[in-house]
């Protein structure tokens, strides 16, 4: 599939569909728990029905009903699955569902997903369960799956590199039902903020831990999670491209659902436009985000991987210089953001140089262009916004790729004004 975008002035409100980040940890901690859960205003994309399929395949019964998932939890006694565990094109299922695995008392399961999951490494992750008791080896011997899990996690000592926030999340939520206790130390952690979501989920869901900042966590073992009766916040990384839209001159985008409060991090997306030039007004219940002339800044993005497509295109139509900077897992996302949005944004005319970690974007006259968004949703969207800001026609290739996170994507966008259309 691809999308048709076309010049448009972009005006009027948008409502954001549910996190992805608190959808599947709820889907996983339901699943944990012993009894009914209730989780209201779930996001239903491609990536959160793989974590439903994942944690019925481990013996949850999970009824999906128009804004409201009933879960039955197996109480942490993980059944061995029927068949291949696919997790599709979701990270944090794989990373999630990893450590439940582990839990398995006998058996063994597999876990395996889409090209770009067999590329993405989770070896760190693999030795840490190992560490604390369970046997996890990819079956290339390369740190991607397809994996082969067998229990049980006892407990101990481990130390790893925080290199996604995915590996510390998946030790986080299985470590409490070990037999054992966990002493959990990481080093380099990028994302933080997905590490505090998660230890507000365990706080929230009666888990006991003790912590030492962000770089060393005790987990009592033989814990039990309760069960999880919560609505879903709206997602801020969908966020990221409609303030994007909005800070570019002459749109206005009023954001509705957003709570300032949440633990996600990629709420600081206000803080990198306001700092650029956009005029970005808070009320209760929406925030106004308003184009002006921007300013290329230094941003950095360590806690905000998500967030560099759209500011790599904000950069373009930012006076001066854009630096995009401490961000290096951008490079073991669905793709490698950091080369694809040099490659992307270099058809449609842009200079951009990529870093290590990082983007340097240059003031930029873009131009309409074939551009292709490499099976990444972030991409895919991002470009589309870029698109909707050039007089001619953009076409974004591989569109259907928006579904992971936010399906109805090209509907919010027409909402606005957007011409933008599907083609197969």
């Amino acid at each position: 599939m691809k999308l048709i975008c076309r010049q448009s002035r972009l005006t009027g409100e948008a409502t954001l569909p549910g996190s992805k980040s608190h959808t599947i940890r709820a889907v996983a901690i339901a699943s944990l728990a012993q009894g009914e859960s209730a989780i209201r205003a779930p996001l239903v994309s491609t990536d959160t029905c793989a974590a439903v399929e994942a944690y019925r395949a481990l013996g949850a019964e999970i009824a999906v009903e128009e804004g409201l998932w009933r879960v039955r939890g197996f109480g942490g006694e993980v059944r061995v699955p029927d068949d291949v565990i696919d997790v599709r094109n979701s990270g944090v299922t794989l990373r999630t569902a990893l450590g439940s695995c582990a839990l398995l008392r006998e058996g063994m399961a597999v876990l395996t997903g889409d090209a770009q999951i067999r590329r993405r490494p989770a070896g760190p992750l693999a030795q840490s369960l190992t560490d604390l008791g369970a046997n996890v080896r990819s079956t290339r011997d390369n740190g991607c799956a397809p994996f082969v899990v067998e229990g049980r996690l006892r407990g101990g000592e481990t130390s790893l590199e925080g290199t996604t926030s995915q590996y510390v999340t998946g030790l986080l939520i299985n470590a409490p039902l070990a037999d054992g206790d966990s002493v959990i130390r990481v080093t380099k952690l990028n994302e933080a903020p997905y590490v505090e979501m998660t230890l507000d989920w365990l706080r929230r869901q009666g888990i006991r831990f003790a912590q030492d900042g962000l770089t060393e966590f005790h987990v009592p073992g033989g814990q039990h999670y309760l069960p999880v009766a919560r609505a879903i916040p709206a997602d801020w990384s969908s966020a990221t491209f409609f303030v994007g839209a909005g800070a570019l001159p002459g749109n206005s985008v009023t954001l509705l659902g957003l709570d300032l409060a949440d633990t996600q991090g990629d709420k600081a997306i206000l803080d990198y436009v306001r700092e650029m030039g956009a005029d970005i007004q808070v009320s209760d219940r929406e925030i106004r985000v308003s184009g002006r002339e921007l300013v290329g800044r230094e941003l950095d993005l360590n806690a905000t991987p998500d967030a560099l497509p759209t500011l790599a295109v904000l950069g373009c139509f930012a006076q001066g210089v854009t630096r995009l900077v401490n961000v290096p897992q951008a490079r073991i996302k669905e793709t490698d953001r950091i080369a694809v949005m040099a490659q992307e944004l270099a058809k449609m005319g842009a200079k951009v140089e990529e870093l290590p970690d990082g983007l340097v974007v240059y003031e930029s006259q873009l131009r309409p262009a074939e551009v292709d968004g490499h099976d990444d949703h972030r991409v895919v969207m991002a470009l589309a916004v870029a698109g909707c800001s050039l007089s001619g026609e953009t076409v974004v290739h591989g569109a259907e790729a928006a579904a992971v996170t936010f399906p109805e994507f090209g509907d919010c966008m027409k909402a606005l004004g957007a011409q933008i259309s599907v083609e197969d």
